[in-house]
């Protein structure tokens, strides 16, 4: 017998339609743009877009009252495992006092003595606040843990939300190596990577000053690329240092930060294949440098857009801040933005099926209250989605 066919729904009277799909609609910018649009999505997966007037029946009709539509977001940096709260420590760097990577003990702390289950309410929780905002694949890291037990449950539970898991053991030296760095890039190279590379797809290092230098995160990624893990390395966010030259030299899908940039690394990362991925919202809040996202586009190099969210640095699980001020304060257009945090996104994760609207892509759509994309930088601060659908299930947020 051949299988019921999947109910189909369509998605009609869209006035304006991102696909992120090239030759489509407006080719005038990266988005291919469709005006008048309707999507179709069964299994889980676009099986049609195109004009409204020319869409076919469908077992379910939604009508976006002319309203804008995009492809759902692609947050692929955050740090959701965690527990316990760094408002004194924002406040006191709004008050003037600088950033530094040491801060990330307070959080280590309070999630060592979490349950799973407080862990687990945590990131669901903020996944539920991304979601509402568009937000349809994401990626997120250990790190606040630094033992072997505690990195390992932290990607288990990471692990029931998403496939996109990184091993963070190299965030900071583990308090109690402080007088012994050596050993700890030993337990990150041997018994915590053993224990988390069952649970993780990518591997990551904080490469910066007071946290891991050069010759630490090559050992680091390199021994997780021998177990199978894709490296992505948080680079050059507090100054100049090594961590994009080797993101690129070693293949790394993405450098993550990328604020303070030589032209070699910028060269860098427009002739390799590593994504630079911005991330404003630590600019914001840190009162940090903005990076030059123009220098990179300039150069060739493709870029992302994510959130960082994590409660010491960057304490936002909303994209379409990150678009505003990137936009704002970063240089990119609006085009430029949108692109960044759904295709952009999905490039840093090596994903082709997310971030664009094409027959056989995952079917993740957010509708906003706006005629055009680019009220999302327009009218920042607003709430401007208005539906969202994940792997074509319409999210019920209990309105």
């Amino acid at each position: 017998m051949n299988p019921t066919p999947a109910p189909t729904t369509l998605v009609t009277n869209i006035g304006s339609l991102v696909t992120n799909t090239p030759g489509t609609g407006d080719c005038a910018t990266p988005l291919g743009l469709l005006h008048d649009a309707a999507v179709v999505m069964a299994g889980g997966r676009f099986v049609w877009a195109g004009p409204a007037a020319r869409a076919p029946e469908a077992d379910e009709r939604y009508d976006a009252g002319g309203r804008a539509a995009i492809p759902g977001f692609v947050d692929s940096h955050s740090h959701l495992v965690f527990a316990g709260d760094r408002t004194a420590e924002f406040n006191a760097r709004m008050s003037g006092h600088a950033y530094r990577a040491g801060g990330i003990r307070t959080t280590v702390a309070a999630t060592r003595a979490a349950t799973d289950d407080e862990l687990d309410a945590n990131i669901t929780r903020y996944l539920t606040e991304a979601l509402r905002q568009g937000t349809t694949t994401f990626e997120t890291k250990s790190g606040y843990g630094l033992t072997v037990e505690d990195e390992a449950r932290a990607l288990r539970i990471a692990a029931r939300h998403t496939d996109e898991t990184t091993y963070l053991g190299a965030h900071i030296v583990a308090p109690e190596y402080a007088d012994d760095p050596a050993g700890y890039v030993d337990l990150v190279t041997g018994p915590m990577l053993d224990a988390c590379a069952p649970h993780a797809r990518w591997v990551d290092v904080f490469c910066e000053k007071g946290a891991f230098d050069g010759d630490q995160a090559r050992a680091i990624l390199t021994a997780g690329a021998a177990r199978g893990l894709v490296p992505r390395v948080h680079a050059n966010q507090l100054g100049h240092g090594p961590g994009v030259q080797l993101a690129v030299e070693l293949n790394a899908a993405s450098a993550d930060h990328c604020t303070h940039l030589t032209d070699a690394d910028v060269d860098a990362l427009a002739n390799g294949t590593t994504v630079a991925t911005l991330l404003p919202g630590a600019e914001f809040s840190t009162r940090a440098d903005w990076p030059d996202a123009r220098r990179l586009l300039a150069a060739g190099a493709t870029v992302a857009l994510s959130t960082d969210c994590n409660p010491g640095s960057s304490f936002t699980s909303s994209m379409p801040f990150c678009i505003a001020l990137a936009v704002r304060d970063m240089g990119m257009t609006p085009d430029e933005a949108l692109w960044s945090a759904t295709a952009g996104g999905a490039a840093a994760l090596r994903r082709t099926d997310i971030g664009r609207i094409s027959v056989g892509a995952r079917a993740d759509l957010a509708l906003l209250d706006a005629p055009s994309h680019v009220h999302l930088a327009y009218r920042p601060g607003v709430p401007l989605v208005r539906e969202v659908w994940r792997a074509g299930i319409r999210a019920d947020f209990g309105n």
